[in-house]
């Protein structure tokens, strides 16, 4: 594990949007560094938006986004990748890539175009590869692995990055239950031995409680939560946030909440 303190991440003021369609309106939010952070609500509300920005792969209309002390809209995007790493919502398909072909494209912001010509691999893919648990996968190719296994090799691809910042964009869509839990049981394990600051965007609430230690949620663009999950998740949040009615208990043995949602509240709510 790196003993140098991972950097935290800071948005303040951000606006952002397209003619027509506002997406953030004043958004403040401080991630510490180390901090795991849970990103819930509606579609559209704006979180994968907000991690773009915080990636660097958008500039705000108005306000900034820092990562420790550096201001992303003064960077490019390779050397904001060179500090943060992205997990996208999804990818596109690589037919006749091996997953070590695909972990290798990681490394393109901290090598280069002439980098990723040479022949071989460095350290830091072999790492990834093992953190992400899926060197035994390493000459089969991703177009024929099922959906779970072709999320932790995009995870182990971002790993590879070598970033002390990792950005998850729904990393459990379209998986099982099983796989949900593989991959945040993952994330949570390599946020420790990495000493990784993570945010990522959720849509189930119960994993959001269970895993994250804050959960922020945002509703038509702004913050209206943000806490650590035991303050935070209440039927209150339930209804404002995700437009539902429903109860919240504890869990018996780790003591996060459980939710228990019953129907969803009439449009407008």
């Amino acid at each position: 594990m790196d003993v140098t303190e991972p950097p935290g991440i800071t948005v303040d003021g951000v606006s952002f949007g397209y003619p027509g369609r506002p997406v953030l309106r004043d958004v403040d939010l401080r991630v510490a560094p180390g901090d795991l952070v849970a990103l819930i609500g509606l579609n559209g509300c704006g979180k994968s938006t907000l991690l773009r920005l915080a990636a660097g792969l958008a500039r705000p209309d108005r306000g900034r986004v820092l990562l420790g002390d550096v201001d992303l809209a003064r960077l490019g995007r390779r050397a904001a990748a060179r500090r943060v790493a992205l997990l996208h919502q999804s990818a596109p398909p690589v037919p006749g890539m091996t997953v070590r072909q695909l972990v290798r494209q990681g490394r393109y912001a901290q090598r280069g175009p002439l980098g990723m010509l040479r022949e071989g691999e460095d350290a830091a893919v072999r790492r990834a590869l093992a953190d992400a648990g899926v060197e035994r996968w390493a000459e089969r190719p991703v177009d024929a692995l099922s959906g779970g296994e072709r999320q932790r090799v995009r995870l182990a691809m971002a790993l590879a990055q070598d970033t002390r910042v990792l950005l998850l964009d729904e990393p459990t869509t379209y998986l099982d239950l099983r796989h949900q839990l593989e991959v945040l049981q993952t994330v949570v394990r390599l946020r420790a031995e990495r000493g990784l600051t993570v945010v990522m965007v959720l849509h189930d609430l119960g994993h959001a409680a269970r895993f994250a230690q804050r959960v922020v949620a945002l509703r038509d663009g702004r913050v209206v939560a943000d806490g650590a999950p035991g303050a935070v998740v209440t039927p209150g949040l339930l209804a404002e946030v995700l437009g539902v009615s429903g109860r919240v208990g504890r869990d018996p043995e780790g003591g996060w909440p459980v939710c228990y949602p019953d129907h969803p509240l009439p449009h407008g709510f």
